[in-house]
């Protein structure tokens, strides 16, 4: 949201942001596997807290403006403290509700990442218009801390019924802690093993490269590329975010209404209509706002219903609940990888194809748009190879 003052006050330039950016991601990407390995035996009521006190805190210090080195740094624990959140969600869902109705609350809560990301986009761009670009970390620090208490209060570990019948179930069988452990260690392994599991994370490694593509960027293109006023730009990727409400809510409950055995099919359709929004909202030239907002409908609803089933939905369906961070860790540092190489590559990208004429910065953003697309398009496929796979295992079974 703050990139564009950042450039035009020459604090940072768009290499240094994509490389910043970079780090965020690959911190995340390698925090979300290893909290997710630890979130299957974790109090995740601790865990969810400490990462939303430990970024509100980074962010703080960020609006201070610490310099490129160390903005890099605190970047980088901010992605470490924000990847401690969804495995403790993740966990927390698997404990929570069974494979039956688990799609409808997984989609409810996954509309967590595009109201958030809505209200960033409104929230922080009149701040940073009107009170500067400080005013951008400051905001989402204190969200971050009212955040931390309220899952310090709410956020619940695990059903008490729950706890009851594991208790019972280590008096009756003579169970013991390590054995459970290795329990664990077993389902993880196993989770490892499973060649669907890795197939789903490259899915949506490339899908991110498309999402962070507009969350990273988005309001940067608008403003540079197609002419729009800053809160104006931040309005119109704010509508995506919206829409991906929409996507993520619907989603979930259309899995369990009509996919459950196969939830596959509505994750390539969804594929279908990214790559398809991404590529009109791109390729149009400035001077139809009303084709813009509809992209960004489209590209919100697709996203929304991906970062469900791609980002967590399919991998825990695969594997047994206990391994259920697991399988979300494998996916996460391989979305967050691609997210990482999309910021680095998309920085890279604009500064190589940016000249200067009379003084003011003119963008070709041709071949980042390729870029952006390519990976939506390469998403969809491996989706629609997950699914002829889906179905040949199904047919045999039968």
């Amino acid at each position: 949201m703050v990139k564009a003052p950042l450039v035009q006050e020459q604090i940072l330039t768009e290499s240094q942001l994509g490389l910043i950016g970079s780090g965020l991601f690959y911190a995340y990407a390698v925090g979300k596997l290893v909290n997710g390995f630890l979130a299957d035996r974790a109090n995740i009521n601790r865990t969810l807290s400490i990462g939303l006190l430990g970024a509100a805190l980074t962010n703080l210090w960020l609006g201070f403006n610490p310099g490129f080195a160390a903005f890099a740094a605190l970047w980088l624990i901010n992605g470490w403290f924000q990847s401690m959140g969804a495995p403790s969600c993740i966990v927390g869902l698997s404990r929570w509700f069974d494979r039956k109705e688990r799609g409808t609350y997984y989609g409810l809560w996954s509309a967590s990442h595009n109201i958030g990301e809505g209200l960033t986009f409104v929230a922080v761009a009149m701040l940073s218009t009107h009170l500067g670009w400080r005013w951008g970390f400051w905001g989402a620090a204190m969200t971050g801390f009212a955040g931390a208490v309220i899952a310090a209060i709410w956020f619940k570990n695990r059903p008490e019924e729950e706890k009851t019948r594991e208790t019972q179930r280590h008096e009756d069988q003579g169970v013991s802690l390590p054995d459970e452990k290795k329990r664990v260690r077993r389902m993880q392994w196993l989770a490892i093993q499973n060649p669907t599991i890795w197939l789903i994370a490259a899915a949506s490694a490339f899908m991110y490269v498309a999402r962070y593509a507009i969350n990273s960027w988005g309001i940067f293109f608008l403003e540079m590329g197609k002419g729009y006023p800053r809160v104006e730009a931040g309005a119109i990727i704010s509508i995506g975010a919206v829409s991906g409400v929409l996507g993520t809510i619907a989603s979930g409950w259309v899995c369990d209404r009509w996919f459950l055995n196969n939830r596959f099919l509505p994750s390539l359709l969804a594929g279908i209509l990214n790559a398809l929004s991404l590529a009109v909202f791109l390729v149009v030239p400035s001077g139809y706002p009303w084709i813009d907002y509809l992209c960004m409908v489209g590209f919100g609803v697709s996203i929304g219903a991906l970062i469900c089933y791609l980002g967590g939905l399919l991998a825990i369906d695969s594997v047994p609940k206990e391994a259920a961070g697991a399988a979300l860790g494998m996916v996460g540092i391989a979305s967050y990888i691609g997210a990482g190489i999309q910021d680095h590559v998309s920085g890279h990208l604009i500064e190589k194809f940016k000249s200067n004429a009379d003084s003011a910065a003119q963008y070709d953003f041709t071949p980042v748009s390729l870029f952006w697309i390519g990976a939506s398009i390469v998403s969809a496929a491996i989706t629609a190879v997950i699914w002829r796979l889906s179905r040949r295992r199904d047919s045999q079974a039968r």
